[in-house]
């Protein structure tokens, strides 16, 4: 039999780690070795026990989960899912958390001490599964660019050379030739991303990668609950070069603008006379589990037909987004774009994208800007 997957949880409630710790009782593939009071005692407990993976409060004296992460992706790195309350501080650092190489998180239902945590006890599982099974390599943290006023003095990306000569062949894709024939490549364009468990970091890969000149609108969905997402763009705009916002109901799209679907929200494009405007709907049911869900949002985009579409799935786990890029490819003019498996976090959504046989471009996260701006010069 595969041994079983030691969770060391850490949280300085003595309830709340009661409460996580009966979570994966009888868990075939989890069994939890040990507790930890705070950062401190996480970092003697990990030596002690060598633990596969641990859940990480935020919020914590003497050493909190931030400090404690970024000091155990120095000297022994462990996959961690953190755990966060929703308030705007603690929103702040859990993206700090994630850039600074933790997996996921699990936003806490009524706060630090949550009597309701049971709310969340299917997902934090799943997503201690999913962190159990990340590669040590892939936890890296998240490198920022220089500053945007160097990146401001580089080269348009338009003006490098195209893609098929800066990726290696194993990553171009059999049907390049014919995909290059057909592309339009003077028609007005939209970048739609989806994204899941790894992808705020891959996010920042990718966004602080593009030219302010780029000359389309990007809608994002991040798989990620209320009261995260707009942290999440705030960080992401300091970086980079394009603007980053969290959208809202009736934005307008303009080039150069990264939206970023509000967490538990829906968010959908129509068209307003001659522009495009995003409505954003809390009522609006979860579709596959996800609210936002990127299946949802690319449906919406596969109405609009007087644009070429350049569709990205990135690391994630499940399969949201698959339905969506084929609406996509049957709609209009689109080119899809998939993560590779060796640099995903959790490599599920990209994998369920390539099973469609509508990706157009299979691509490591380094390369994925470059990729996009291939299709938009």
């Amino acid at each position: 039999m595969t041994p079983l997957k030691k969770l060391l949880v850490v949280d300085d409630s003595a309830f709340m780690r009661k409460l996580i710790s009966e979570f994966f009782e009888g868990n075939s593939f989890i069994e939890v070795v040990g507790t930890a009071r705070n950062g401190r005692d996480a970092l003697a407990k990990i030596k002690l026990l060598n633990p596969d993976v641990l859940t990480m409060d935020v919020e914590m004296p003497e050493m909190n989960g931030l400090e404690a992460l970024k000091q155990i992706m120095e000297e022994q790195p462990k996959p961690v899912v953190m755990l966060s309350s929703t308030t705007t501080s603690n929103a702040a650092i859990t993206m700090e958390a994630i850039a600074n190489g933790a997996v996921d998180f699990v936003a806490k239902p009524s706060g630090t001490i949550s009597l309701d945590l049971d709310k969340i006890k299917e997902e934090l599982i799943e997503k201690v599964k999913a962190a159990a099974l990340v590669p040590i390599s892939r936890l890296q943290k998240a490198t920022a660019p220089p500053t945007r006023f160097k990146l401001a003095e580089q080269s348009p990306m338009k003006e490098q050379s195209p893609v098929k000569e800066l990726l290696p062949m194993k990553e171009r894709h059999p049907i390049d030739a014919m995909v290059d024939q057909s592309w339009r490549s003077h028609s007005r364009k939209l970048v739609v991303i989806g994204t899941s468990t790894g992808g705020p970091r891959a996010l920042q890969e990718v966004l602080t990668t593009l030219p302010a000149t780029i000359g389309a609108p990007i809608l994002i969905v991040q798989h990620m609950p209320a009261g995260f997402t707009n942290s999440l763009a705030k960080r992401l705009n300091q970086l980079s070069d394009i603007t980053v916002k969290e959208a809202e109901n009736g934005d307008l799209l303009q080039p150069g603008v990264a939206y970023i679907a509000p967490g538990g929200s829906q968010m959908t494009v129509r068209k307003v006379g001659m522009s495009t405007s995003i409505y954003i709907d809390a009522e609006q049911p979860a579709v596959g589990g996800h609210k936002p869900a990127v299946d949802v949002l690319f449906e919406s985009v596969a109405k609009i037909t007087d644009v070429d579409r350049i569709a990205v799935i990135m690391t994630g786990m499940g399969s949201d987004g698959s339905k969506g890029i084929k609406a996509l490819k049957e709609s209009g003019n689109t080119r899809v774009i998939s993560e590779a498996e060796e640099s995903c976090v959790v490599y599920g959504m990209p994998k369920s994208a390539e099973k469609t046989g509508v990706v157009d471009r299979v691509v490591k996260l380094t390369n994925i800007s470059q990729t996009i701006m291939s299709f938009i010069k």
